[in-house]
């Protein structure tokens, strides 16, 4: 690192759980982020910051007025832009050593297993179940650590899944596909917009924390309630019976 790098880093280098070591590793590894919405907008522009070496996003949407109530990296000047776009913009004005690679599409799961494969880490940021199903099983297959975030109304939530570790859970354990049908997104369901942030910002937590071996969520739900800033934790055991991770 240079003297501006060590400077631009320095209160991360101060903690002891880091050091310049851990910096260093922040700068060498890769995160893949699936959406560019609320939650991906925190994660992103805290990892960002942080200096992580490449942050690679897909997101197939466009900035509309209703999105600015809580997506970050979008302004009003850029509305109709893709979002990937924007948010590249933002992020390599926040820090311009990092390496922001975008992709202004769906992937589908051959796609994502390739931009798996080629991460440290793997968020999901997206906003609907099929996808987060999808990124399930593409975390399995290339086993890559899976850092999951939903927000729904004053309702968050959030989970690691590390398919590296033995009898470790998957997304599906907790969330069965069959029993996905009656959820309904934020655009139906409405969204605190300051909860956004509090996930997607944990979200990016946790990705840094795995890359450095500090404890993260594994095999843990964390539930919050924005409405009385009640927190919950619980233990996800893993499902023998789990038609995705069981095999």
């Amino acid at each position: 690192m240079d003297d501006e790098q060590l400077l631009r880093y320095a209160r991360h280098i101060l903690l002891p759980e880091i050091d310049i070591d851990g910096q260093a590793r922040w700068r060498q590894s890769r995160l893949l982020i699936i959406g560019a919405g609320g939650l991906g907008c925190a994660a992103s522009a805290y990892l960002a910051a942080s200096g992580v070496g490449t942050i690679e996003i897909y997101d197939d949407d466009r900035i509309e007025l209703s999105n600015l109530q809580r997506q970050i990296l979008h302004n009003t000047q850029r509305l109709g832009q893709r979002k990937v776009d924007s948010a590249r913009e933002t992020l390599a004005a926040l820090n311009p050593d990092v390496d922001i690679q975008t992709h202004a599409e769906r992937p589908d799961f051959d796609a994502l297993c390739q931009a798996a494969r080629r991460a440290d880490v793997l968020l999901d940021c997206s906003d609907n179940f099929a996808t987060r199903h999808l990124i399930n099983r593409a975390s399995l297959a290339t086993r890559t650590p899976l850092v999951s975030g939903a927000v729904q109304g004053f309702s968050g939530q959030l989970a690691v899944f590390d398919p590296r570790q033995p009898n470790a859970p998957c997304y599906h354990c907790l969330f069965p596909e069959t029993a996905d049908a009656a959820t309904g997104t934020c655009s139906e369901n409405g969204v605190f917009a300051p909860l956004v942030g509090i996930i997607g910002a944990w979200q990016a937590a946790e990705a840094l924390k795995l890359l450095v071996g500090l404890p993260t969520l594994i095999a843990t739900l964390l539930l919050l309630d924005a409405r009385t800033a009640h927190t919950r934790r619980l233990t996800l055991p893993r499902d023998p019976a789990c038609p995705v991770c069981s095999t």
